[in-house]
C-alpha cells in the first residue's frame, strides 16, 4: 500500500511525524511520503522512525502556488531537508501565512467569532500555522459544529473570513523543488477549476518549466477525474502519483493509504517515481 500525500503536526496535521509513520505501518502502508505545507521540519523525524520500522520513506513538501481561477499546490518529492535556498523561501511563505492569519482573525472578530493567536498556536505544534488550526479553534469555542463547517461558512476561498496570502508563481515553486534535488508534481488538479482542455494546456506549459508528474489518485477524485488525469499525464509522458492528503485520525473519514470509494495508489506508481528521480539525479 502506498500513500504519497500526508501531513503531520509540522504543518496542519494532528499526528507528530514519528506518530504518522507508526500509524502508516499499522494501516499496512509500505511506502510513505510526508508532504507538509511550506516546511521541511518534520522530515528527519519521520525518516528516522521509518528507517527503524522498515518503512520506505520519501521526503516531500507541498507548496502553495499563485493561480486563478482555482487554487494550485505543488508537491515536491525527494527534496533535501537541508537545502538552504528552499528553507529560506519556505520561511518567507510561512511569514505570509502569519500575516494572513492576522487578517482572518480580524475578519472573524467582525463576524462575531473572536479568537486569539495563542489559541491557534495551541493546535499548531509546528512551524506552519494555517486555516485548519483556525477551524479547530473555532470548533473549540463553539462557533461551529465541525471543522468542515468552519471552512464552508467562513474560511474557504470566497468566504467572509477568507484572506489571500503570499504565494510564488508555479515556475518558481518547481524551480525550488528541482534545486533541492526533488521532483515537482501537481497536486489534486480538481482544485484548479479548469475544464479538460484548459488543464491539458496548463500541464503542457508546466512540463516545459520542469513538471515531473500529476497527482492522479487522490482521496476525493472521482473515477472520471482519475481517468482524465491519467490520460493527460500519459499524453505528456508525465508520471502519475497519488495519496490521501491525510491530516490525522478522523480526517474526511479516510485512513492512510485508502481514499473515498476504495481509492488506493497502485504500487507501480512508486517504481515510476523512483525511476524518474534516478533519471534526473
Amino acid at each position: 500500500m502506498v500513500d504519497l500525500h500526508t501531513h503531520s503536526t509540522a504543518s496542519d496535521g494532528t499526528l507528530e511525524p514519528a506518530e504518522l509513520v507508526r500509524e502508516a505501518v499499522n494501516c499496512g502502508v509500505k511506502v510513505l511520503a510526508l508532504t507538509d505545507h511550506d516546511t521541511l521540519s518534520g522530515l528527519k523525524g519521520a525518516a528516522a522512525q521509518a528507517s527503524e520500522l522498515g518503512l520506505k520513506f520519501i521526503p516531500g513538501i507541498e507548496i502553495s502556488a499563485d493561480f486563478t481561477p482555482g487554487t494550485m499546490h505543488m508537491l515536491g518529492y525527494y527534496v533535501d531537508p537541508d537545502d538552504s535556498v528552499l528553507k529560506q523561501k519556505l520561511s518567507w511563505l510561512r511569514e505570509g501565512r502569519d500575516r494572513r492569519n492576522i487578517n482572518i482573525l480580524q475578519m472573524l472578530e467582525k463576524l462575531g467569532c473572536p479568537l486569539e493567536m495563542r489559541e491557534l498556536k495551541e493546535y499548531a505544534k509546528g512551524e506552519s500555522v494555517g486555516r485548519p488550526h483556525i477551524a479547530r479553534a473555532m470548533l473549540a469555542r463553539g462557533y461551529v459544529g465541525s471543522e468542515e463547517e468552519a471552512f464552508n461558512r467562513f474560511l474557504a476561498k470566497g468566504g467572509p473570513a477568507y484572506a489571500n496570502k503570499e504565494r510564488m508563481n508555479p515556475a518558481r515553486a518547481m524551480e525550488l523543488v528541482i534545486g533541492a534535488g526533488g521532483l515537482p508534481v501537481l497536486a489534486h488538479p480538481q482544485t484548479l477549476d479548469l475544464n479538460s482542455r484548459e488543464l491539458a494546456d496548463l500541464l503542457a506549459e508546466l512540463k516545459e518549466a520542469g513538471l515531473a508528474g500529476v497527482e492522479t489518485y487522490y482521496y476525493s477524485h472521482s473515477k472520471e477525474e482519475m481517468f482524465l488525469y491519467k490520460h493527460l499525464a500519459d499524453e505528456l509522458n508525465l508520471i502519475v502519483t497519488g495519496g490521501t492528503d491525510y491530516h490525522g485520525p478522523g480526517f474526511k473519514g479516510i485512513k492512510l493509504g485508502r481514499g473515498l470509494g476504495g481509492m488506493m495508489v497502485p504500487d507501480e506508481v512508486v517504481d515510476r517515481l523512483e525511476g524518474e528521480y534516478r533519471a534526473r539525479s
